[in-house]
C-alpha cells in the first residue's frame, strides 16, 4: 500500500524558518532578474553588432541564453512557492524541471569547454586561428553539444521513469535535482547511481581534463609572450574564465560526486545555489559586461533606438 504512482513532491526550500522567508524572496528574485537582465543585454549586444559576430563572442551568446534557462528552470518554481506557502510540485512537473536542469546545467559545462578550447586556438596558434575556429566549425561544436546533452537529459529521466517512489515524499531542496529525486525512490537505485557516476565523469570530469590542459597550453605560450601588456590581456582573460570554471565545478561536483546518502541536505542545497543561480548571474560580469567592445555595441544600439524613438514622436506630433 505504501507504494504507488505518486501524482506530486514537497519541495521543502532552502530554509523553512517562516521569518527567512522574505528575505530570501527579495534576494533570489533580484539575482533571477539580474542574471536575466544582465545575459540578455549580452546576447542583445552581439546580435545587434556585426563588429561582434566572432567566435569567442558566438559561444558567449550561447553561453548567455544557457544561463538564462538554467536559472529560469528553478527559480521562478521557488519564488512561486515562497509566495504561496506551498511546497507541492507535480510528478510531471518534478521529471520536467530536472530534465531541462540537467539539459542547460551539463550544456553550461560544455560550453564552458568550448570556450577555453576558442581561448586555446587564438593564444597557441594564433596565425590558424581564423581557419580553426571558421564559423562551420564554431556552429558544429555549440551543436554537438545540444545533441549530446538532450540525449543525456533524456535518458537520465527516463531512467527515473522507472523507479517507484513511496506517498509523500519531501525533497530537502528548493527543486528537483537528479540525485535527490533518485536518493527518495523506494525501489532499486543501483543502475541510476551508476548512470550517474558514470555521466559525472565523462560529461563533467573529462571537460574539466580538457579545460585544464587547455589553460595549461595556454599559459606556456603567454610566458612566452614578450610585451608585459600582451601577457596581461592574456592573463586577465584566461583568469576570468578559470573563476567561473572553479566556481561552478567546485559546487556542482561536490554535489553530483557526493554520497548518495549524505545527511547534510542543507550544504548540498547551498552547493546547488551556487552553480545554478550564482554562477549565471555572475557570468555576464565577469565575461562581458567589463568587455570595452560589448559597452561600445550597447551605447551604440541604445542611442540608435533613441534616435528611432524621437522621430516616431516627432512624426505623430
Amino acid at each position: 500500500m505504501n507504494y504507488s504512482r505518486i501524482s506530486e513532491f514537497l519541495l521543502l526550500g532552502i530554509s523553512e524558518d517562516p521569518l527567512l522567508q522574505p528575505i530570501l524572496f527579495g534576494l533570489f528574485l533580484s539575482m533571477y532578474l539580474v542574471t536575466v537582465l544582465g545575459n540578455l543585454l549580452i546576447i542583445l549586444a552581439m546580435i545587434s553588432d556585426s563588429h561582434l559576430r566572432t567566435p569567442m563572442y558566438f559561444f558567449h551568446c550561447h553561453l548567455s541564453f544557457v544561463d538564462i534557462c538554467l536559472t529560469s528552470t528553478t527559480v521562478p518554481k521557488l519564488l512561486l512557492n515562497m509566495q504561496t506557502q506551498s511546497k507541492i510540485i507535480t510528478y510531471a512537473g518534478c521529471i520536467t524541471q530536472m530534465n531541462f536542469f540537467l539539459l542547460f546545467s551539463v550544456l553550461d559545462i560544455f560550453l564552458l569547454t568550448v570556450m577555453a578550447y576558442d581561448r586555446f586556438v587564438a593564444i597557441c596558434q594564433p596565425l590558424q586561428y581564423t581557419v580553426i575556429m571558421n564559423p562551420q566549425h564554431c556552429v558544429l561544436l555549440v551543436l554537438v553539444s545540444w545533441m549530446v546533452n538532450v540525449l543525456h537529459s533524456f535518458l537520465q529521466s527516463l531512467m527515473v521513469l522507472q523507479l517507484t517512489f513511496c506517498t509523500d515524499v519531501e525533497i530537502p531542496h528548493f527543486f528537483c535535482e537528479l540525485n535527490q529525486v533518485v536518493n527518495h525512490a523506494c525501489s532499486d537505485t543501483f543502475l541510476n547511481d551508476v548512470m550517474i557516476y558514470l555521466a559525472a565523469v565523462l560529461l563533467a570530469c573529462c571537460p574539466l581534463a580538457c579545460i585544464l590542459y587547455s589553460y595549461f597550453k595556454i599559459f606556456s605560450s603567454i610566458r612566452a609572450i614578450s610585451s608585459a601588456q600582451g601577457k596581461y590581456k592574456a592573463f586577465f582573460t584566461c583568469a576570468s574564465h578559470l573563476s567561473v570554471v572553479s566556481l561552478f565545478y567546485s559546487a556542482s561536483l561536490g554535489v553530483y560526486l557526493s554520497s548518495p546518502v549524505t545527511q547534510n541536505t542543507q550544504s548540498t542545497a547551498g552547493a546547488s545555489v551556487v552553480y545554478s543561480v550564482v554562477t549565471p548571474m555572475l557570468n555576464p560580469f565577469i565575461y562581458s559586461l567589463r568587455n570595452r567592445d560589448i559597452k561600445i555595441a550597447l551605447k551604440r544600439y541604445f542611442q540608435v533606438e533613441i534616435i528611432k524613438t524621437s522621430l516616431v514622436m516627432t512624426l505623430k506630433k
